[in-house]
């Protein structure tokens, strides 16, 4: 009898212990990471940041679009894996293709069985469906291309997701994600989709242009960082690394400063930072604006609300960076 009671105690403590780690993965945040992946290096290095803290985020996927400065779909494509086979998440979770084009010349096709973007209209909405007892994070850091088709397609998606845009220097216009595609983004503005605006600012200290990173300081504390691929991975200015923080210093190497500092915004990264830890910037409501002829229209008695984010706090946010960078919790 006293062997049976122990068997039962220890079947317990084993169950309890299991539905803690059950419970403690449920906690995670769900995203689906939205990006223009090979424009310039800051998605790289904010895809990397988001896969290394697996402990924090649950990524359903990565889904990619084309702008101006990156080339086409397959293009933006071919560096998401990259950076996805660098961090040891390759085949763990879906890569799939967005829109390459621009939302006016794509939405009245979104009824049809194929068409620019599909793959990843789709998924975003079997993700947000699947998602239950609280809303999937759509993370976007480039054009809102994608996610406005999706929501054409599926208007119920306001209800089920949390988008969160990494873009636009409101109140001041222009910004390169915004420009992309300014009419899927005003699309958006007048949706009741949870809308978190994170500001860029360029050369203003209240937008994540703040958040920088200099080619010494990458030099210094990224060689070596993450897993070891199996495979060594072609980079896209040539050569071939095993880790991303090799393939780090080759981005820095190899982009363009634009001064005598050598720095560059991490601009995507604070996105997931914030997503991290909301202490890292400061966020306030406010009535949806609109952008007209490229110039922010604000709508004061405008129900419809949005999240702007700024001010963000850049030491915090490198110092856990360069801390994940060094013990990274990887992808399961």
């Amino acid at each position: 009898m006293k062997s049976h009671a122990l068997l039962l105690l220890l079947l317990s403590l084993f169950l309890t212990m299991c539905g803690s780690r059950s419970d403690s993965q449920d906690n995670r945040i769900k995203v689906v990471f939205d990006t223009d992946a090979n424009n310039e290096l800051d998605d790289q290095h904010a895809l990397a940041y988001l896969l290394f803290n697996a402990d924090v985020f649950d990524v359903k996927g990565v889904t990619v679009n084309a702008t101006h400065s990156g080339g086409n779909i397959d293009k933006q494509y071919a560096e998401a894996e990259r950076i996805m086979k660098l961090t040891g998440a390759d085949g763990k979770m879906p890569l799939l293709k967005g829109a390459d084009g621009r939302f006016i010349n794509i939405q009245s096709s979104v009824g049809e069985g194929s068409y620019d973007g599909s793959d990843a209209v789709n998924f975003i909405i079997e993700q947000a469906n699947a998602t239950k007892g609280e809303k999937l994070v759509v993370l976007a850091v480039g054009k809102l291309t994608t996610v406005a088709l999706a929501l054409v397609k599926d208007p119920s998606l306001a209800e089920k997701i949390r988008l969160v845009w990494l873009g636009s220097n409101y109140p001041k216009p222009g910004e390169y994600n915004q420009d992309n595609d300014t009419v899927a983004m005003n699309y958006l503005l007048n949706t009741n989709t949870p809308f978190e605006m994170v500001t860029v600012r360029y050369g203003e200290d209240s937008g994540t242009s703040a958040v920088i990173a200099s080619q010494d300081e990458i030099n210094q504390k990224m060689p070596g960082k993450g897993p070891k691929a199996a495979t060594p991975v072609e980079g896209r200015h040539g050569g071939k690394y095993t880790t991303f923080g090799d393939y780090s210093v080759s981005l820095f190497e190899h982009i363009h400063f634009h001064d005598s500092t050598k720095t560059r915004s991490l601009f995507d990264m604070v996105a997931v930072a914030v997503l991290k830890n909301e202490s890292w910037g400061e966020k306030r409501t406010i009535p949806a604006p609109i952008l007209i002829n490229n110039e922010w229209v604000d709508r004061p008695n405008n129900p419809r609300t949005i999240t702007i984010w700024e001010n963000f706090n850049k030491e915090a946010i490198m110092r856990d960076f360069y801390e994940t960078m060094d013990e990274p919790v990887l992808v399961k």
